[in-house]
C-alpha cells in the first residue's frame, strides 16, 4: 500500500502553489529548480522556509513545489501558504503554532482595479483651480 504524501495548495495575489512533502533531508525544489536558483532574493527564500523553521521540520522533509502566476513576492507567499497547509495535513497539532505566526490565514490582499476617469486605482488627474 502506498503512503499518502502530505499535500497543500497555497495562494497569494495571482500566484498558486502546489506543495508536496516527502521524507528527506530538507531539499526544496521549485518548478524543478533548487530554491536558491529559483528565488534570487534572500527575503523570498526566507519567506518560503518560515513554516518549516517554526515547526523544526527543516531537515525532515524534501519539499517539491509547482508554482504558477504572479511575481516573486506572490509566489513566495503562495509557497509558504502551501507548505503550511501540507504541514497541517501531516500533523494537525502544528496548527496552533502556525496560526499564531499568521501562516494559516490566506493573505486576501489583491491589486485594486483601475477606475474609469482616474489615472490609477485611486490616483486622480491633478486638479487645477484656475
Amino acid at each position: 500500500m502506498t503512503q499518502a504524501v502530505p499535500y497543500g495548495t497555497g495562494r497569494r495575489k495571482t500566484s498558486t502553489a502546489r506543495v508536496f512533502l516527502r521524507p528527506g533531508t530538507g531539499n526544496i525544489t521549485v518548478n524543478s529548480k533548487p530554491l536558491d536558483e529559483f528565488f534570487g532574493r534572500k527575503t523570498a527564500q526566507m519567506i518560503v522556509r518560515q513554516p518549516l523553521e517554526l515547526t523544526d521540520m527543516t531537515a525532515k522533509f524534501d519539499v517539491a513545489v509547482t508554482v504558477i502566476g504572479g511575481g516573486t513576492t506572490g509566489q513566495a507567499g503562495a509557497i509558504r501558504h502551501g507548505i503550511t497547509r501540507a504541514l497541517m495535513e501531516y500533523d494537525e497539532t502544528l496548527r496552533p503554532s502556525l496560526r499564531r505566526a499568521g501562516f494559516v490565514t490566506r493573505d486576501a490582499r489583491e491589486v485594486e482595479r483601475k477606475k474609469v476617469g482616474l489615472r490609477k486605482a485611486r490616483r486622480a488627474v491633478q486638479f487645477s483651480k484656475r
